[in-house]
Order: structure tokens, then sequence, then C-alpha cells
């Protein structure tokens, strides 16, 4: 159970928020082929980005990949907090009845691999989806999937079940990294306002201002994996299927660096805030409150 309610609460948050992981995606690709003479389309930033898909694309272009999204955020997400939440009702988290920060950060990073691993195939086809746009507007490389499932089975026809996990060198970082900072800081924050009373006994008040703290910690912590992530996984392949731009984590981390300075590893910072905040807002405050859900009518 502690699986499937992180999974519902994931998804919850997914609805709201698919339109800025879009924005987000476009920005930290735009840029990248600019030594090859194409896409030289930017956004200027995440409003303007935003603006601009839902006026040449319309507003379903802004819910692109949500099909796939909302499966990655059950099964990744479910498997990443509700792995978490067994350990933290485990005890293992704890030290003298407190929160232990070192526990709680190895506990949030291996939730996190798991689940990166777990979650790769559908992560790479959404972000191919999200990536899909109309020529006056595309940026990074276009793949003409039609759907999730033509996306799956060109892939997999063409690549091999190894193809589906390609990008997964940057998506387990990207997420361990994340989940780390993520669930370390919001069981860290929920237990110091508990302490301090600042809202009645049980209130979801604790948990909103736990997860507005952990937002913050993993949008800096995350950005620079998730956009190494994200030209990793859209980027052309060859026959082999290896990839024309990157050979992997690495080397797109020191090419971007490199050539767009650290600024580049920060590209789509904004969006980046504008979806994770309020989705690790809401996944969070869902979670915490399905949890108490099941567990008073358990």
């Amino acid at each position: 159970m502690d699986f499937v309610l992180s999974g519902m609460a994931a998804c919850g948050a997914c609805l709201f928020t698919n339109p800025l992981e879009v924005v987000k995606t476009r920005m930290q690709l735009q840029g990248e082929l600019k030594s090859r003479g194409t896409y030289q389309v930017y956004y200027r930033n995440v409003f303007h980005a935003f603006y601009t898909i839902g006026k040449v694309d319309g507003l379903a272009g802004l819910q692109k990949g949500l099909v796939p999204g909302l499966i990655y955020q059950f099964f990744m997400n479910g498997v990443r907090l509700g792995s978490y939440a067994i350990i933290e009702s485990a005890g293992y988290i704890q030290t003298d009845g407190k929160v232990s920060a070192v526990k709680s950060i190895l506990a949030g990073a291996i939730a996190g691999v798991v689940g990166a691993y777990m979650g790769s195939p559908i992560y790479l086809v959404k972000t191919h989806l999200q990536s899909q746009a109309t020529s006056s507007i595309a940026v990074g490389h276009q793949h003409r999937h039609r759907g999730m499932l033509h996306a799956l089975a060109a892939i997999h026809k063409k690549h091999g079940m190894m193809g589906l996990w390609r990008g997964s060198s940057a998506a387990i970082p990207r997420v361990s990294v994340g989940s780390a900072a993520q669930l370390s800081t919001f069981s860290s924050s929920k237990e110091l306002v508990t302490d301090l009373q600042l809202f009645p006994e049980g209130s979801w008040l604790i948990g909103l201002t736990a997860g507005m703290v952990s937002s913050v910690a993993v949008v800096m912590a995350m950005t620079p994996f998730d956009v190494v992530s994200t030209r990793l996984y859209n980027q052309p392949v060859d026959h082999l299927g290896k990839g024309e731009l990157y050979r992997g984590f690495s080397d797109c981390f020191s090419k971007t660096l490199k050539k767009e300075g650290v600024t580049g590893l920060y590209k789509g910072l904004g969006a980046s805030y504008f979806r994770l905040g309020p989705h690790t807002i809401l996944s969070l405050v869902f979670w915490n409150e399905l949890r108490k859900v099941y567990q008073k009518h358990s």
C-alpha cells in the first residue's frame, strides 16, 4: 500500500505540473545544436516559453508526454517514496528517536536509485515526446514518435532492450541526488515544524511547509543532473544505438560546462523550480495526507 499511495500522490502532482515539465525540457535543450546551425529559435524565459508553446502548438502542446509522465510518476515515485516510507516506518533513519540527517540522505539516495532504474524507459519516451514541436519553435533533436507505445516499440525494434535504458547513466545520479535532498529535507523540516508547534498536530500545513523547504533544496541539487539527463535522453543515436552528441554522463557534463559555462548546467532553472517546486510540494503533501488517511482507517 505504501507503493500505491506514493504513486497516486505523484500522479496527482503530475496532472498540474506536466506543462511546466514540457517548458523545462525545451529550455534545457535549446542551444545544444547551435554548432550544427539548426534549431536557432530560443525561448527567452519560462513565461515566454509557456506563451510560445501554447500559441504555436496549442494547449495540447503544453500537455505533451502526459501519459508516459503519469506512468513514470506512478512507478518511479511509487517505488522511490514507497521504499523510503518502509525504511522510515522501520525506524532505520532515526537515532535516539530523532531523524538522522546522514541516514535520511542515504535512505533517500537508495530509494532514488531503485526508482530511477525502474522508470528510465518511460522517462526516455516522455522526453522524446515533450521535445517534439512545430519546426518554428523546435529545439534539440526531433524524434518522430506517434505516441508512447509507438515510441517504445520503435526504440526496442531498432536498438533492443538496452536501448530503452539509454540515458539511465544520468537518470540514476539525477534522481538519487534529488531524492536524497528532497526526502532528507522533508523529514527534517517536518520534524522541526512539528517540534516548534507552528500548526496544530496533524495539520496538512506541516507537510506543506516541509514540502516548500524541500522544493528549494531539490531544485538546486538536481538541476545540473536534470540538464545532462534531458540531453542524453533526447540526443540522436547512430545505427548501433550510440549517442551522436555525447558518449555518456561525464562527456555531456564536461561539454556543456565547456561550451555554455556553469549557467549552461542551470539552464531552465526558473522552469525547473516552477515545475519541481510545485511538484515536490504537491506530491509530498498528497503523500503525507494519503498515508495519514490510510493509517487512520487501517
